[in-house]
């Protein structure tokens, strides 16, 4: 009988693998001659323990002639197959006749290969027993040559595997049910199996992978994290877990298990991309909650309008944006009926632009995340107005005042805007691929404009980017708006503090210097004053004083009590002491509601002080900071009092007494209030010991008087003092006719 044809019995399927465990080892040559000793008389092998241990392991024999096409069986071998001796026809196409259906071409396969090649045979496969019942069959064997080399025979034994087939199936079952996707991959990185799931993940049927190579079929795992922790688990025999994303075509996140064995790497993986997308949607709404959060600490931190415009750049990128302008209008806008809700977005019918929008506008802010693009952003802001067109989307912002949104096209858009110039060869540079214009509103105004772009390799923008946008835009223009509302109030208050701090008098023999600054970084002017001026007889009197508050109505009571101390010392001609109590009775009389410290002092000379060359200090103080000596040798002191009072308005028939001192000529008196020395958090004497040092510093370098006031500002509060500061400094100079001078009781 001739071999069977594998061509006519169809494709060779692949063996399984990983799931049966270890091979048995083929058929040796001497095991092949005992099978035909067994085959050959059986029932006269004096061997009974060899017939002993066949029954024992289930093992049947059978003997292929391939020259005479006979098939032999052994009593086991039939007793697997239902059959009998009877029953069994002998030759190949009867056991055939026994295989099922759907292994019988890959049977026959493995048979012509063993044939053909003079080798080893080795299949398993379902037979079917006259009964209906099928059994797993597992047959090993070996190919004998002829005296030319050709196979003459073919030998083997075959034993029942159906329990052990019955558990993989149910392994198979379980794998193949799970909702989890794996795969085995063999020692040379094969796959050698994977389930339902993990065809679907990786888009291929199994028949497309199981013999091919993992890095072959996927080349977009090698050199990264699936080849590290795959080769790791491998070489260590530890299992690995991580996260790794695979490009497309599979475009997704993977959560990746693997455990190494003998056969191989066991893989077990789940398509985690949904819920990197929604923790990455969570992660982005705290980044912007937070972005929201910071731009309204940073704003409404600093009412300074510079700083409020320098700040929000550089907090919207690269949360919301990789570079952003901010522009402000020189008058806000007010909201109109062409004021239209929603979005333009590209593609929009163009709107009526007015010819003179860019006059009002100012671009006063901006900035890159990028360091390298920080240039070509500062080349861009700086000439971008001018070179602009009509069309613009910026200029559109203005006249609509809404967002207008260019997603993908944002580099188009401007370029055909933009005149050729700095401002086009910067955007050619920067290529945003989507570009926002949101305005900056606050209280039913267009104060700014915030313009956002994006490169090419982030997302474009969207209407939700927009909505928190505008919500950044209405906080910053709130902002900013209140830094303008503040300006002009405190421009309000300094010109009427200012109007009311007169230029002091000149004597020939006293040199009068004053300086006045505002706060710095207050919300409001505060209600700081100095005065000086001559009284009948030709004394120097000199104020230094601070009422408390701030604002306009500071400013204001500042200029009710400086003229009532001044009306008062100039009609009565009286010392410091009883000037005060004058002020303390007017104040309490009148119901003027207001406190302030207040330092009076007279400068004075008796006939015998002339001569003496020293002039007296005569002063009394209400609660104010006590004055600086500079002697002529440059030792700085603090003239302390013998007895101290109160604010004035406080008690107002408190008795109040004057301190005098003889000041050598060449001296020099410093009146200050506390903004110069006092500092949040710090005890006030550290800060009227710096005062000290830097006067003595100043004194020792020989400047002149106003460069000593001048120095003591720079030194003392280089960055605006946190409150108002007023300096007032008295040098007694040399006396030009020593028969005159300042006189007085």
């Amino acid at each position: 009988m001739s071999q069977p044809d594998p061509g006519e019995r169809g494709a060779v399927l692949p063996r399984r693998g990983g799931a049966s465990g270890p091979a048995d080892p083929p058929v040796t040559a001497d095991q092949a001659r005992l099978v035909a000793r067994l085959l050959d008389g059986l029932d006269q092998v004096p061997d009974a323990a060899w017939r002993v241990a066949v029954d024992a392991a289930g093992v049947g024999a059978f003997d292929w002639d391939l020259v005479d096409g006979r098939l032999r069986w052994d009593d086991r071998l039939l007793e697997l197959f239902g059959l009998d001796h009877r029953t069994f026809a002998g030759t190949i196409e009867a056991f055939s006749a026994c295989v099922h259906p759907e292994d019988r071409d890959r049977v026959s396969a493995a048979l012509a290969r063993a044939v053909d090649e003079c080798g080893e045979y080795e299949a398993e496969y379902r037979v079917v027993l006259p009964t209906g019942e099928e059994r797993w069959i597992t047959a090993r064997g070996r190919a004998l040559p002829g005296p030319d080399g050709s196979a003459v025979r073919l030998l083997g034994a075959a034993h029942d595997s159906t329990s052990v087939r019955g558990e993989e199936s149910r392994v198979a079952r379980v794998l193949e049910s799970m909702p989890t996707a794996f795969y085995q991959l063999d020692r040379q990185w094969r796959f050698s199996y994977l389930n339902a799931e993990a065809e679907r993940l990786l888009g291929r049927r199994r028949e497309e992978l199981v013999g091919g190579s993992v890095w072959e079929l996927f080349p977009a795992t090698v050199g990264t994290a699936f080849e590290e922790h795959y080769r790791r688990a491998v070489r260590s025999g530890e299992p690995v877990a991580f996260e790794a994303y695979y490009p497309a075509p599979l475009d997704g996140w993977y959560e990746i298990r693997g455990w190494p064995s003998p056969d191989g790497l066991a893989v077990y993986f789940v398509d985690v991309s949904a819920r990197r997308r929604a923790q990455s949607d969570v992660d982005r709404a705290t980044a912007r909650a937070g972005l929201v959060a910071s731009v309204t600490e940073a704003l409404t931190d600093t009412l300074d309008i510079t700083e409020a415009v320098r700040r929000l750049p550089r907090l919207v990128t690269p949360v919301m944006a990789d570079w952003c302008i901010i522009t402000l209008l020189r008058e806000p806008a007010p909201s109109s009926a062409r004021t239209r809700r929603g979005v333009t977005v590209e593609g929009a019918p163009e709107v009526d632009v007015d010819p003179g929008w860019r006059e009002n506008l100012r671009d006063a802010g901006y900035w890159h995340h990028d360091p390298a693009l920080r240039r070509a952003v500062d080349d861009y802001a700086t000439t971008r107005l001018t070179a602009l067109a009509d069309s613009a989307p910026l200029a559109r912002a203005v006249a609509e005042q809404r967002p207008v949104l260019h997603r993908t096209d944002a580099t188009e858009a401007l370029l055909a805007a933009l005149a050729p110039g700095p401002a086009y060869d910067a955007i050619q540079v920067l290529r945003p691929r989507s570009g926002a214009f949101v305005p900056l509103r606050a209280r039913g105004h267009v104060v700014g404009l915030l313009s956002a772009f994006r490169g090419p390799e982030r997302g474009a923008f969207g209407e939700d980017d927009v909505t928190v946008l505008t919500d950044i835009g209405n906080r910053a223009g709130i902002a900013i708006d209140n830094a303008r509302m503040f300006g002009r109030q405190r421009e309000l208050a300094e010109t009427l503090q200012r109007s009311m701090l007169t230029e002091p008098p000149q004597p020939d023999d006293l040199q009068v210097a004053v300086r006045y600054a505002p706060a710095a970084h207050s919300a409001q002017v505060g209600g700081d004053w100095y005065d000086a001026f001559v009284q009948d007889d030709g004394a120097m009197v000199v104020v230094i004083g601070d009422v408390v508050g701030h604002d306009v109505d500071a400013a204001a009571a500042m200029g009710q009590l400086r003229s009532l101390l001044r009306g008062i010392a100039a009609h009565t001609g009286d010392g410091p002491a009883v000037v005060l109590a004058g002020v303390d009775r007017v104040v309490d009389a009148l119901a003027v509601d207001t406190m302030a410290t207040a330092l009076v002092a007279r400068f004075e000379e008796i006939p015998e002080d002339r001569r003496a060359g020293v002039t007296r200090l005569r002063w009394s103080n209400a609660g104010h900071l006590d004055p600086v000596v500079v002697a002529p040798d440059g030792t700085v002191s603090v003239l302390a009092p013998s007895e101290r009072h109160t604010l004035i308005g406080v008690v107002p028939d408190q008795q109040r007494t004057d301190d005098v001192v003889a000041l050598p000529r060449g001296s020099t008196v410093l009146f200050y209030t506390d903004g110069l020395v006092e500092r949040r958090g710090e005890a006030l004497d550290r800060g009227i010991d710096r005062l000290v040092r830097e006067l003595t510093g100043l004194v020792a370098d020989g400047l002149p008087l106003d460069e000593v006031c001048d120095g003591l500002l720079e030194r003392l509060v280089p960055g605006g003092a946190e409150d108002d500061v007023a300096l007032l400094a008295v040098h007694l100079g040399p006396r030009t006719d020593p028969a005159t001078g300042p006189s007085g009781a």
